[in-house]
C-alpha cells in the first residue's frame, strides 16, 4: 500500500485486518460502524456491487450523492451537503460516505483538494469515510493516485473517522484468492474488524505465498509498471476507436474500464431510452456493456466499458461492431431526417395552394379596416371576428 502510494505514507501493519477479498472488507466495515436503518452517503455513479456488499446482510441503507457530467462527476462539497440535509428531513440517520478512488466506473483519480474537502466534511459532520482504494496500482498516466492516509497527515481531522479498504483482486490480478483488508485509524474498529474477520478468513496458505511474492520488491515493480503501460495502450486503442465514429468518453486514467457518453443515440434522455439502447447494444451487436443506470448515474445515455478482460483480436472485434452500429445509426436518423424534411415540403406545398384557394372564398368588401390588426398587415378571418 506504501508503494502504491508513492512511499508517501506509512502504514502500521497492526491496524491490517485481512479480509475474503474487497467485499468482504466492506461488509465488515459497515458492520463495526452502523445499525441495521442507518445510511450511508455514497457518490454517483458508484459501483452496482455496493447494493450488496454494503447492504444485504448489515441492513444498510444507501443515500446517492447525485454529481453531474458537467464537471465530470466531480465529488462537490455542494452535493454531499444537500444529499446529507435531504436524509437529514427524512429522518434517515447518516453515518458516513463512502467513495472509490480510483473511480468505479469512472475511471478517474480524486484529487487533493477533492479529498481535504471530503475530511473536512465528515469532520464537521462528525460521521465516518470508507476509501475503497482497490484500484490504486490501475493508474497509467498522471494525475498520480493519492490516497485518503496522505491527505489526513496535513490536515486537521479526526482520525477515529477515517477508514481504508483493499484488495489485490485488482492491482496484483489475484481475483480469485480473495485477498482483501480492512484498514481503520480507529483502534475500536480494527479490534472489532478483527474478531469479525473469522467470518471471511483468509487461508495460511494464501497469506504464505502472496507474502512471498510481494517481498520481491523486483516482480512487483516490473509487474506494476508493465501492468500500467498496458492498460494505457488498450484504453487509447479503444477510445481512439469510438473517437472516430463521434463517440466521446471521461477523461480517465485509472481503472480497468472507462465511461462511454452514448447519449446522442438515445430516441430520448430518459432511463427508459437508455434501457432500449441497453438492449439493442447486449442482444444486436453482441458488446456487454453495463448501463449507467445499474451505477445509480442520474443522467440517462452513460455506459462503462470494461477494456481489460480480453485480447487485443476480442478489441478490434468489438470496435468493428460499435462501428458498425453507429454508422447504421446515423444512417437510419439521416434517411429519417430526409423523409422528415420531404413531408414538411409536401405539406408546405399543400398548405400554399390551400391558402390561394382559400383566399378566392372572401369578399373584398368584407376585409374592412376594422378586421386588420395594427401591428399586423394580416387581415383578420371575418369568422374569427364573429366569434369574438
Amino acid at each position: 500500500m506504501g508503494r502504491v502510494g508513492g512511499n508517501r505514507v506509512t502504514f502500521d501493519p497492526n491496524r491490517i485486518v485481512m479480509s475474503g477479498g474487497a467485499t468482504g472488507a466492506n461488509e465488515t466495515a459497515i458492520f463495526c460502524l452502523a445499525d441495521p436503518g442507518d445510511a450511508f452517503l455514497v457518490p454517483s455513479p458508484y459501483y452496482a456491487g455496493f447494493a450488496r456488499d454494503l447492504r444485504w446482510r448489515t441492513g444498510v441503507e444507501i443515500v446517492p450523492v447525485h454529481c453531474k457530467s458537467s464537471n465530470n462527476f466531480r465529488i462537490t462539497r455542494a452535493a454531499l451537503e444537500e444529499a446529507y440535509e435531504k436524509a437529514q428531513r427524512s429522518n434517515i440517520n447518516i453515518k458516513g460516505v463512502i467513495i472509490t478512488n480510483p473511480s468505479n466506473p469512472l475511471g478517474t483519480v480524486l484529487d487533493k483538494e477533492t479529498l481535504r474537502s471530503l475530511v473536512s466534511f465528515v469532520t464537521d459532520k462528525k460521521i465516518h469515510l470508507v476509501s475503497d482504494e482497490i484500484y490504486a496500482a490501475t493508474v497509467f498516466s498522471s494525475p498520480r493516485f493519492i490516497s485518503v492516509a496522505e491527505v489526513m497527515q496535513d490536515m486537521d481531522c479526526n482520525r477515529d473517522l477515517i477508514h481504508i479498504v483493499y484488495s489485490l483482486s485488482k492491482d496484483m490480478g489475484f481475483p480469485g484468492f480473495r485477498v482483501g483488508i480492512v484498514y481503520s485509524f480507529n483502534d475500536d474498529v480494527t479490534n472489532c474488524a478483527r474478531k469479525m474477520s473469522s467470518f471471511g478468513l483468509v487461508s495460511s496458505q494464501t497469506q504464505f505465498l502472496l507474502a512471498s511474492m510481494l517481498s520481491d520488491d523486483e516482480f512487483v515493480g516490473n509487474f506494476l509498471r508493465e501492468s500500467s503501460k498496458r492498460l494505457a495502450k488498450r484504453r487509447h486503442v479503444f477510445t481512439k476507436g469510438l473517437e472516430e465514429v463521434g463517440i466521446s468518453t471521461i477523461k480517465s486514467n485509472a481503472g480497468l474500464f472507462f465511461w462511454m457518453d452514448m447519449r446522442p443515440l438515445l430516441k430520448e434522455q430518459t432511463t427508459k431510452a437508455e434501457t432500449e439502447l441497453w438492449r439493442v447494444i447486449i442482444n444486436k451487436v453482441k458488446l456487454n456493456v453495463s448501463p449507467g443506470s445499474s451505477f445509480h448515474c442520474s443522467e440517462p445515455g452513460w455506459f462503462r466499458v470494461c477494456f481489460a478482460n480480453m485480447d487485443d483480436k476480442t478489441v478490434e472485434v468489438a470496435l468493428d461492431r460499435i462501428r458498425e452500429f453507429v454508422l447504421q445509426g446515423k444512417e437510419e436518423n439521416n434517411h429519417e431526417a430526409d423523409k422528415s424534411q420531404a413531408r414538411a415540403q409536401r405539406w408546405r406545398k399543400q398548405n400554399l395552394r390551400l391558402s390561394f384557394s382559400s383566399s378566392r372564398l372572401y369578399d373584398e368588401s368584407l376585409m374592412s379596416p376594422h378586421m386588420i390588426s395594427p401591428h399586423s398587415p394580416i387581415p383578420h378571418s371575418p369568422l374569427v371576428r364573429a366569434r369574438t
